[in-house]
């Protein structure tokens, strides 16, 4: 029988009725002989209900005090499902990060996982139990709560399943899997079967919100076969159904690269744009620009250049939508009087849409489909991109869903056959 992890996020831990759900699947799966490790998130809306109480106190809370807040979210939900595991006759424990532990560096509120000690959940196991962790928290070296930031239980499901050797993590979500685009803008997309890391790694970071970057970076680099599927399907569901159920996400020469040049498209609406004209076009003058913003802890997406002309030239970057009006104070107050730039253009009216697939890597002419396409529409480009094995364009935002849509339909992703 295999070792697996269980990872469940706050809906599928969102009420009692949910998380006695959660503990009659879990029993399945340990009945039939496997042995299971969970790692829940806290239940829906609590860690924002808790942060909020935190700023009805002061508008800026110390860090420390936030992640001992914080976890508390995950500490509750991961007692009540070791409770309605015993509910159903089956030996279960709970045990929060720190007394794992799972080791984190020192920086509250975005922690990073350092290594976790898996002496005491592989002696739970051998003892016969199953091992409930909290997720998205572990300890620093000062013994102070830490916690990993938003989306962090999905990075200590595959990190926990990484340190005791996992056979396979498995993400319960309120999807039942990957689709090639999201379903509610295009209600022919299509759940994959099959996809890779590094396309998975496109996708989370393009705008996918399925799984949380960090554990897809994880899972990768640790080699953790990865299956999101859905925690809404019916508890007693057949288990080899259940096995099979979902997508899986596993290495490239597992996914059959062949299978399809395009896997899917991904979009974020949380671009927005700066362009500084007539920059002086001398050595330097990028890192002029974009130093200040580095300095901000602020992240450049999308970079363009234009050739010098006349010994000037103009530039275009991108930022997070919600870095949007620092980076403009930024280039207003810092960056435009200091390199002399003509004129700066900010443009939060825009949205970034990418087509992401391994097959890319051995077929041309993809680029210029995507292109035409969009030119069909009538569809500006402003700015791209280009990976191995994505294109990613910048357009404006009125013309997402259209642009998604008619992709979608270019690249035959609604019919095209998958390899099983």
């Amino acid at each position: 029988m295999a070792l697996i992890v269980h990872k469940y996020g706050g809906t599928s831990m969102g009420s009692t009725e949910r998380i006695r759900n959660v503990a009659k699947r879990v029993a399945k799966w340990h009945a039939a002989g496997h042995q299971v490790v969970v790692v829940p998130s806290a239940m829906s809306g609590e860690t924002n209900r808790l942060l909020g109480l935190a700023l009805e106190i002061t508008a800026t809370p110390d860090g420390r005090e936030l992640d001992v807040i914080a976890a508390t979210g995950e500490q509750a939900s991961s007692g009540l499902l070791a409770l309605a595991l015993q509910a159903e006759g089956i030996n279960a424990r709970s045990y929060a990060g720190w007394q794992v532990p799972v080791q984190t560096d020192s920086a509250h509120t975005k922690a990073r996982i350092t290594a976790i000690d898996d002496k005491r959940i592989l002696a739970e196991l051998d003892a016969g139990r199953v091992v409930i962790v909290t997720g998205f928290q572990g300890v620093d070296p000062g013994g102070n709560i830490t916690t990993l930031g938003r989306g962090g239980s999905d990075t200590s499901a595959v990190a926990i399943a990484a340190a005791i050797k996992a056979d396979e993590c498995l993400i319960y979500t309120d999807v039942d899997g990957v689709y090639t685009t999201d379903p509610r803008v295009v209600p022919t997309a299509r759940r994959m079967n099959v996809i890779s890391f590094e396309e998975m790694l496109e996708m989370a970071s393009l705008g996918s919100k399925v799984l949380q970057i960090r554990s897809v970076e994880f899972a990768g680099k640790y080699r953790v076969p990865l299956r999101v599927l859905s925690s809404l399907t019916p508890p007693d569901m057949p288990l080899e159904q259940e096995m099979r159920s979902g997508t899986l996400i596993t290495f490239e020469e597992d996914a059959q690269m062949e299978a399809a040049v395009v896997s899917g498209i991904a979009f974020t609406r949380d671009e927005a744009k700066i362009m500084l004209l007539g920059v002086p076009d001398k050595p330097g003058v990028a890192y002029a620009i974009l130093g200040k913003v580095a300095d901000a802890n602020i992240d450049i997406d999308m970079i363009v250049q234009n050739q010098s002309v006349d010994g000037t030239t103009d530039f275009s970057f991108t930022v997070h939508r919600n870095d949007f009006q620092k980076v403009v104070q930024i280039m207003q107050t810092d960056i435009v009087p200091a390199v002399g730039a003509r004129q700066m253009i900010p443009d939060e009216n825009v949205a970034k849409v990418s087509i992401v697939g391994i097959g890319m890597r051995s077929h041309a002419g993809i680029a210029s489909l995507m292109f035409k396409t969009l030119a069909d529409e009538n569809i500006n480009i402003q700015m791209i991109s280009t990976s191995e094995i994505k294109t990613s364009v910048l357009i404006q935002d009125k013309y997402l869903e259209l642009a998604v849509r008619a992709l979608h339909k270019a690249f035959d992703l609604e019919t095209k056959p998958e390899a099983e």
